[in-house]
């Protein structure tokens, strides 16, 4: 609460000969040679000499009357459109990705058309956001999202409550293993080539297709093409990694422009979904295709492959680039590889 502590403004002038207000709000001096900081037009020492006492004295009266109707503040207060306009715009200025901020962009669209309509924003409404998807997945994806605007919003003092909604328990999505990757990959190579790229570095270099892969840039590989470079900022464990390419890759590889995309032979790649929708595509037309065989399924063949080869857990932990082999345990049992053999088990 202000003290409302106010003096009225004195007309003072200096030895130059311009005019200004001196006066004291709630013990802090302040000195005003316009009207400006309160939004009017009126500027004292813009006018002939002779005037500026009287524009002044105007000035005065203009500002004094303005503190008192602003609850005796200098500076106008936002509306709650506008302090919220101006805390999206702080969130959205983080570094981000594209897509978090095209997502975040959406949501917080959704709650500023809400604040417009009824003045506030419900905790109801929030939770409408997130409840009106049945699949747990984007259940849970909104549900942390819309939960990263409400937060900021609340720790910067918006009038807003918190959403109570709980995460909900999400079934394991079973990608299967592929019988015949070969078969599938040839079959892919007929179809379309970047899909047909795409699953060829899922499959031999584990790479995650929507993200990693969809986003590399032929500076991400060596000279040579032997290998990829990726940074943190570009892998979900956030740790570099340097993958190997095998020949059977490298030879469909011409280098391109250091910093085009791979695949759109452009500085931007395409969008997030543009492997999902070519998948989808080619799915519709190969029936024979099991319905539980996803792109991500070439990765899970190639872990397969690779720790039936080596039998080492550590192989595939950077193979995969997990953050820990617990990671690398946890999805081996989900693809059901049996830990132990016949001939690991005791004899008689």
């Amino acid at each position: 609460m202000p003290n409302k502590n106010l003096s009225y403004p004195k007309v003072c002038k200096r030895k130059d000969g311009k005019y200004y207000i001196d006066f004291k709000l709630n013990n802090k001096r302040y000195r005003l040679f316009s009207g400006r900081i309160m939004g009017a037009s009126m500027y004292p020492n813009s006018y002939p000499a002779k005037q500026r006492r009287s524009i002044t004295l105007n000035l005065a009266k203009e500002v004094y009357d303005y503190i008192v109707s602003n609850d005796y503040s200098l500076y106008r207060k936002l509306s709650t459109l506008e302090k919220y306009d101006s805390i999206i715009s702080d969130k959205l200025a983080e570094p981000l990705s594209s897509e978090y901020r095209k997502t975040l962009i959406r949501l917080s669209t959704l709650l500023r058309q809400q604040l417009i309509k009824k003045g506030r924003i419900a905790t109801s409404f929030i939770d409408s956001i997130p409840l009106k998807y049945n699949n747990n997945t984007s259940y849970n994806t909104t549900r942390r999202h819309v939960n990263v605007l409400v937060n900021f919003l609340h720790q910067r003092d918006f009038p807003v409550k918190l959403s109570s909604l709980k995460t909900r328990k999400q079934e394991e999505v079973l990608h299967s293993p592929i019988n015949d990757v070969k078969g599938l990959l040839l079959k892919l190579k007929n179809y379309n080539r970047n899909l047909y790229l795409c699953c060829l570095l899922t499959y031999g270099c584990l790479l995650r297709p929507h993200q990693e892969i969809r986003l590399l840039k032929w500076k991400d590989f060596s000279d040579d093409l032997c290998y990829i470079n990726l940074t943190g900022s570009k892998v979900k464990s956030k740790r570099n990694r340097i993958v190997p390419v095998p020949l059977y890759i490298r030879k469909i590889l011409t280098k391109g422009v250091t910093d085009h995309n791979i695949f759109s032979n452009a500085l931007k790649p395409y969008s997030n979904d543009y492997f999902k929708n070519i998948w989808r595509r080619f799915k519709q037309l190969k029936s024979d295709i099991d319905t539980s065989v996803t792109i991500y399924s070439f990765r899970h063949s190639g872990a397969i492959e690779i720790f039936k080869r080596t039998g080492s857990i550590t192989k595939l932990q950077k193979a995969m680039g997990h953050s820990s082999i617990n990671v690398s345990l946890t999805y081996l049992r989900g693809l059901e590889i049996p830990d132990l053999e016949e001939e690991d088990m005791p004899v008689i």
